[in-house]
């Protein structure tokens, strides 16, 4: 195995024994010095090729998110369109998990105890949810009921 291959197996950290081989006395400085050279171009050449890579699996990854998300969508908005709550197989089950959300129509709108502020201000939502499921009315917001598609892998058990 090259030197270079065991520093790099060992995450670039030096052993003692790894450091000395390392170590370039004069009388092989221009020897090694050539070989490292090359060596440092392959490995250079590797993370090239490895970024291109990173890059290549980057753009495929958001273009098969972007596919399930279409996807969902369309099952969702069919599913509703129908109202069909439910799509079973033996091993696959389709359905709506339902989510509370709070839309918040003007900001200015809520009063102090409902926003909260870090460098911008923006509503405490979850202070907004808690008082309307109190029964109190937020001048600005909302409870909204949403419908999110969740699909879960099963498993029968014969009986």
């Amino acid at each position: 195995m090259l030197l270079a291959d065991e520093i790099i197996n060992n995450e670039g950290e030096l052993t003692p024994e790894l450091e000395q081989r390392l170590t370039i006395n004069q009388d092989q400085l221009e020897a090694k010095g050539k070989g490292y050279g090359y060596i440092i171009r392959d490995i250079e050449a590797e993370i090239d090729a490895i970024d291109i890579e990173i890059k290549r699996l980057t753009a495929m990854k958001k273009s098969r998110n972007n596919a399930v998300d279409r996807l969902k969508t369309t099952l969702s908005d069919a599913m509703q369109l129908y109202s069909i709550t439910e799509l079973k197989t033996p091993t696959l089950k389709i359905n709506f998990r339902k989510s509370e959300s709070v839309e918040v129509a003007d900001l200015n709108l809520l009063e102090s105890e409902y926003k909260k502020v870090v460098t911008t201000e923006s509503a405490d939502k979850t202070a907004i949810k808690e008082a309307i499921k109190n029964g109190i009315q937020v001048t600005g917001a909302v409870l909204k009921q949403n419908l999110n598609l969740q699909i879960k892998w099963t498993t029968y058990k014969k009986h």
